[in-house]
């Protein structure tokens, strides 16, 4: 193992990024119309904060340490957003849909919302179980790692020429982090299939092929029918 690779996994990923992802997607979701909720406003945004403060009290800085239930947790968190902004989704085509709509410049809006948060949410999701979640990547060596769920290019361009080649996950110890995982989701919900980055297991094309479902439904159906409701 290079020197690289070890300094890199005793330091483990940084919990700022993920937690100001997180903070973002339950910001959007507590802003949207009152019509796009099922639950009083602020139950989804207080559930979701007190699931992060339990994870920033395990790992405050680095993600270095993973139990049983903060591994729940985690995944727990990252379900609680999609499955609140699927609803909300839901509940945007039927205003939508409606015969009259009163408002369609609010959602309009709405429609962005809820699609930067399912960019948002659905690049937390590869990342937490990408090869065992970001604790995993860092904190175990390579050989113990469970199946990886993508292939980045990064995996694959060690023989290539030799600026490119250093930094491949072989020769340098690069894993990927959570920037990565929300490039791939954004990419899969604007081109609404798989770009640079490989899906390989089941799950991970499950779940890429919700994403880009989803996104295909607010990008043209919802937004067309907004962009009507204006003219």
């Amino acid at each position: 193992m290079t020197k690289t690779s070890v300094r890199h996994e005793r330091r483990g990923e940084a919990r700022l990024p993920a937690a100001l992802a997180v903070l973002f997607a339950i910001a959007l979701y507590a802003l949207l119309p009152e019509t796009l909720l099922v639950l009083p406003r602020l139950v989804i945004p207080i559930l979701g904060v007190l699931l992060l403060v339990a994870l920033v009290v395990i790992n405050p800085k680095r993600l270095t340490r993973q139990t049983r239930l903060s591994r729940i947790v985690s995944l727990a968190l990252v379900g609680l957003i999609g499955l609140a902004n699927a609803v909300s989704l839901v509940l945007l085509l039927r205003a939508l849909l409606a015969s009259e709509v009163q408002d369609g410049r609010s959602l309009l809006i709405a429609a962005l919302q809820v699609w930067l948060t399912n960019v948002i949410v659905f690049g937390l999701a590869f990342w937490e179980l990408d090869r065992g979640g970001p604790v995993a990547r860092t904190q175990q060596p390579r050989d113990q790692l469970p199946p990886a769920d993508f292939r980045f290019s990064q995996d694959e361009n060690d023989d290539t020429v030799s600026e490119v080649a250093r930094g491949s996950s072989k020769r340098s110890g690069w894993v990927p982090a959570l920037h990565d995982y929300l490039y791939v989701s954004l990419t899969n919900s604007t081109a609404f299939s798989p770009t640079d980055t490989m899906p390989l297991t089941g799950r991970a094309k499950l779940l890429m092929g919700v994403e880009c479902t989803s996104a295909l439904i607010v990008s043209v159906l919802v937004i067309a029918r907004g962009v009507g409701i204006l003219q």
